[in-house]
């Protein structure tokens, strides 16, 4: 995969219309986490020690299985007052965000306001040059809309620190990906691109007549009582105690940037959330369960198109298929300055959400995505390590880590 072809982010716009909180579904109880052998802590500290190692100020894992939390932490929060990072630091999550915003989206279907396969144009009149693509095809990675953070972030930092402070429209993100090609015909390839979920925050406030700050707060944050969990755009600080978050440089041995405070403009609906380890832990074990949509909009969900040998993705879900046999769901997280990866069983009894304050670094990323094994494959994860010079799939996220170190 090329390098451009995985750099990306995506963009909403508030109003600030208040809408009433959706109750929370009734969902089946979820089964024991008997069968998952019991998490590998010593396992976890030596991936975090890596992650600290290859150029990440701190990294942090939460393990929630229902019944114990198992919480491991290395390196610094801020690298100058040298505070240590902890799991209840708030962060940036990135492309989590997607998540938050395919639940609405399939909430609204729910409440028959949305049809999945309808016409994107239907609700958004000439928005899309081609009336094919559909609500799925854009949830899914499979409209084939043009990825426009290709160009803003070609270069990592002075592409980041040229939007930093910006505040982009809707409109303005789509006419950016209409300028270039697509890159496949609606539904014919999966094509990871943010202006997808661009597309989906139009939606959301197109068909609520609110903004997605107060369907997200309404629908999901506030029933599920997420009260580390926000969404500020277009201000630029992180609210209450959180970990800076730190922009690897282009040019190898340059300082790395402080890319805490933005207005995230640029990542709006597809990475714009504030989030704390512990709240998406909460998140993605109520989905699975049920507690968000009904059975049907979830089994939508989990229909999932082939990324590569260990990846899945469905609408706004990604799936990770593990050496022990386990699938975990989820998704990964990239924004200025910070790594996440979030998951958690099909039955929800255990979840894991790990961080790190670095970005713009391939290695801290491929090494993060280790957390995965020791969380849910135990002791087990340690004959399944990757051997020394075999080669990374690189990971389907965006924006990319183009800087190898």
């Amino acid at each position: 995969m090329s390098r451009s072809a995985v750099l990306g982010a995506v963009a909403l716009s508030l109003l600030a219309v208040p809408a009433q909180a959706a109750p929370l579904k009734a969902g089946a109880e979820p089964r024991p986490a008997a069968a998952l052998p019991a998490p590998d802590t010593a396992g976890m500290a030596a991936v975090l020690n890596s992650v600290v190692a290859k150029g990440a100020p701190g990294a942090m894992a939460r393990i929630d299985d229902g019944t114990k939390v198992y919480k491991t932490t290395r390196g610094v929060a801020d690298r100058t007052t040298r505070r240590a990072i902890t799991t209840g630091d708030r962060f940036r999550v990135g492309s989590v965000t997607k998540t938050f915003s395919a639940v609405v989206l399939l909430q609204l279907v729910d409440e028959g306001r949305l049809a999945l396969d309808a016409p994107v144009n239907r609700y958004l009149p000439g928005l899309l040059p081609d009336d094919r693509i559909t609500v799925r095809h854009v949830l899914s990675h499979r409209s084939g809309l043009y990825d426009y953070t290709n160009d803003l972030f070609a270069s990592s930092v002075s592409g980041f620190e040229a939007v930093r402070n910006k505040v982009f429209t809707y409109r303005q993100l789509v006419d950016l990906s209409l300028k270039e090609p697509r890159t496949n015909a609606p539904g014919a390839a999966y094509s990871y691109s943010n202006t997808n979920f661009v597309v989906a925050g139009m939606l959301i406030e197109k068909l609520t007549g609110h903004s997605v700050r107060t369907e997200y707060e309404n629908r999901i944050f506030k029933p599920l009582e997420l009260r580390d969990t926000f969404y500020v755009h277009p201000d630029e600080k992180i609210p209450g105690q959180h970990a800076k978050g730190y922009l690897t440089a282009d040019k190898a041995g340059a300082a790395a940037v402080d890319a805490t405070d933005q207005t995230v403009s640029w990542a709006q609906s597809a990475g714009a959330i504030i989030s704390t380890a512990q709240d998406l832990d909460t998140f993605y074990s109520a989905l699975v369960r049920g507690k968000l949509t009904s059975a049907a909009r979830l089994a939508e969900m989990e229909r999932f198109t082939r990324v590569n040998s260990t990846t899945s993705y469905g609408l706004g879900l990604r799936r990770r298929d593990l050496s022990c046999g386990i699938s975990v769901y989820g998704h990964t997280g990239a924004v200025q300055g910070y790594y996440t990866y979030a998951f958690t069983t099909k039955d929800g009894t255990r979840s894991l959400t790990a961080l790190a304050n670095a970005s713009n670094s391939s290695t801290v990323l491929n090494t993060l995505a280790d957390t995965l094994e020791p969380a849910f494959c135990g002791k087990r994860a340690a004959t399944a390590t990757r051997s020394a010079g075999q080669p990374l799939e690189r990971e389907d996220i965006a924006p990319a880590a183009p800087r190898e170190q």
